[in-house]
């Protein structure tokens, strides 16, 4: 079945534009798409290639090279003039999770190499080469390793892509459109790498039923019969594909005029932008607004537009801190439009320019449904701020989130609590984080690259050699080879062929278990276990792992956050926990142990670890003791590493923890011991909680 076209898709006006215009000017640096799923981000991307025009490549060229202008280092080159070309669409090329350093970049055919072949000859061109004047798409982009999103984002904005392995070194132009999507729920991308996209745009499923109904009708319409609708919207796919090669055209024409710039770089100093990113890809984008617009210069109304995509996700400088500024905050820096003569009194063009002029040529029909009530792909005006679609936070945080419902994992009931609970029956705020010391998974572990418990695989440094004739590596081959026949002439068998043996880092899932019951709920203790845990989540998000949040009170345990990457949703979720109640140890170290097994099942790879906030009492129906006691043993069995944090204060302690920490065969720290171990942090954590002491007995 074929794709629903681009001109069909309803909505999502912002989208549209922002990868219309990255088809304009692929320098922008690519195009993120962030929102809750089911709104069409996957469908749009793969429209796209649709609408762009065809390419022109030199005949039998592996790096896609324009015969009208040939890459002077192309490995396959050098390329003469005259030299044959062939004719295709541009490709859109998806780069999959699991996808190695090797697979995007590139990598040596070793067997090749040894038998005589030269390095350009013996390399695989990787997934950047093969996107070339085309789209390279990441779905869920926000789960890659880092260092592969700085790669893509790297050839993303100098149009190049260098290769330094196994003692070669290579160059190659890789000038594409990078297309990266991502559910906010499983987990922001790092400001440093959010800020590195050229343009932002959050996705929303509109709440006018009359929209989503039009939203529903064009895809069942496309899909009773996808080469009727193709049909529909080929003059609409046709114009778009025209205008693209207009712009394409004028772009290098298009003039930004002082004030512009002014008013650019006044928006973004306002606003506290950091860097210059901001200033020069707003710029940027204003210049391809104004070239899909058809004009000379750049115009009020194409900064405003190029701002709204280009600045709203530039704010964010923590991990935690809120996603950006609002739009009215971007309407207050920008200021009002000056009457620009560049536009006709009656120019009601939108800002993807999917209503263009009569004189343009678009045909008349070329809509989406009508019960949209707009052009082909429901534009809007370029100083309207977006559609009712393209609302919401930029990376799907704070404001923007719809709030979920706890998952109850053994009841949730609640008694009276024991002492001097917090008036409102909410967990008091955290103070300020400290640095947590190292926490980290016995052994070694094969899990998803991180920077926390130690792992073997295809990422660290290496160690050792060992035999591989499905991936060698040429070093580890060649060195086997002359060790094997000191003295001979040098040749290569297939008994000599080797990889590296790695060791490295490995994420884990942290499992935070707090105590939030009536003994928790003093304001001073609990805002010392949300300051611990808030501290533990910031650890979490420096080290690239994923985190569960589950408490225990009244009659049982809840899973307030199930295992995401977003550790920033835990700690919102952190600061608004109820308190109070008994204290049914045995329910949240089940409601672990469940979780656990449960996640084995989905992330085999994927190592947890237990961090216990407590003081170490249970209460309930029974000998509530025992029933700990028996929980805590058979969490133990799971192999799981746990660590628990002795949160009891006072100078009359029980060690009641101690006693679950023998159980669970865990580690038993205190609050300051949980800092890392150099002095000035660990005197941090002691500063901390003694501030959070003074202020909570002021109050």
């Amino acid at each position: 079945m074929t794709g629903l076209p681009f001109s069909a898709v309803v909505g999502q006006d912002d989208a549209r534009l922002a990868l219309l215009l990255g088809a304009v000017d692929p320098g922008i640096g690519g195009v993120l798409l962030t929102g809750e799923k089911g709104t069409a981000k996957t469908t749009l991307v793969r429209a796209l290639t649709g609408i762009l025009p065809s390419i022109s490549v030199v005949a039998g060229c592996r790096f896609s090279c324009d015969p009208a202008d040939p890459d002077s280092g192309c490995p396959d080159g050098p390329h003469l003039p005259g030299v044959g070309a062939e004719h295709r669409v541009a490709l859109l090329v998806e780069l999959p999770l699991g996808a190695t350093d090797d697979r995007v970049t590139g990598s040596l055919d070793v067997p090749r190499v040894l038998a005589g072949a030269s390095t350009a000859e013996a390399f695989a061109p990787g997934l950047l080469a093969l996107a070339h004047r085309g789209v390279l798409y990441v779905d869920e982009i926000n789960l890659l390793p880092d260092h592969i999103v700085d790669v893509l984002l790297d050839a993303a904005a100098t149009g190049a892509t260098s290769v330094e392995r196994e003692g070669i070194s290579l160059r190659h132009a890789s000038a594409f459109l990078l297309v990266g999507t991502m559910n906010p729920e499983e987990g922001e991308l790092r400001p440093q790498l959010l800020d590195r996209f050229g343009l932002c745009v959050p996705v929303v499923a509109s709440d006018d039923p009359a929209r989503r109904a039009a939203v529903v009708r064009a895809r069942l319409d496309h899909d009773r019969s996808p080469a009727a609708s193709t049909e529909a919207h080929a003059a609409a796919e046709r114009e778009f594909t025209s205008r693209i090669s207009a712009a394409r055209a004028r772009l290098a024409g298009v003039e930004l005029r002082d004030p512009e710039l002014l008013r650019v770089t006044t928006a973004c100093a306002t606003l506290g932008v950091d860097g210059m990113r901001g200033d020069l890809i707003t710029c940027r984008a204003a210049v391809a607004h104004a070239a899909w617009q058809q004009l000379d210069a750049v115009t009020g109304p194409d900064i405003r537009v190029a701002a709204r995509l280009a600045l709203l996700h530039r704010q964010r400088r923590g991990p935690f801190d809120d996603p950006g500024a609002d739009a009215d905050q971007l309407e207050k820096a920008l200021g009002p439009d000056e009457e620009d003569d560049a536009l006709p009194p009656d120019d009601d063009r939108s800002s993807d320019g999917s209503q263009p002029h009569d004189e343009s040529g678009a045909p008349d029909n070329a809509a989406a449904p009508s019960d949209d009530g707009g052009s082909p792909d429901g534009g809007s005006s370029p100083d309207s701020g977006g559609s009712p679609d393209s609302g919401g936070s930029p990376n799907g945080g704070g404001g923007g989130q719809r709030p979920e419902s706890p998952h109850a994992a053994g009841g949730g009931g609640s008694a009276a609590p024991a002492s001097a609970p917090a008036p409102t029956g909410i967990s008091a705020p955290p103070g300020a984080t400290f640095r947590v010391r190292h926490i980290q998974a016995t052994g070694l572990g094969s899990g998803f690259e991180g920077r926390r418990s130690g792992s073997r695989g295809p990422h660290g440094r290496p160690i050792a050699a060992v035999r591989s004739s499905s991936r060698p590596e040429l070093l580890p081959t060649v060195r086997a080879a002359v060790l094997a026949r000191p003295g001979a002439a040098f040749t290569v068998t297939d008994g000599d062929l080797r990889a590296s043996l790695r060791r490295g880092r490995e994420s884990n899932l942290i499992v935070l278990l707090l105590d939030t019951s009536g003994s928790m709920a003093a304001r001073r203790r609990s805002a010392t276990v949300a300051t611990t845990a808030l501290s533990l989540l910031s650890d979490a998000y420096r080290r690239r792992d994923r985190v569960a949040l589950l408490t225990f009170r009244g009659a049982g345990a809840t899973v307030v956050v199930p295992p995401t990457g977003s550790v920033e949703l835990a700690a919102r979720r952190l600061r608004d926990l109820p308190v109070g109640g008994r204290t049914p140890l045995a329910a949240g170290l089940d409601a672990v142990r469940q979780l656990v097994r449960r996640e084995g099942w989905r992330d085999p790879a994927r190592r947890p670890i237990l961090v216990l906030i407590t003081d170490g009492r249970a209460t309930g129906d029974g000998d509530a003791v025992a029933q700990a006691k028996r929980a805590a043993s058979a969490l133990a069995r799971t192999a799981t590493t746990s660590i628990v944090v002795d949160a009891e204060e006072g100078p009359v302690r029980l060690g009641l923890a101690g006693v679950v920490a023998r159980h669970l065969a865990a580690d038993l720290v205190t609050v300051p011991g949980l800092a890392a171990r150099t002095g000035p942090l660990r005197e941090q954590a002691g500063h901390a909680l003694a501030s959070i002491i003074r202020a909570k007995e002021a109050s």
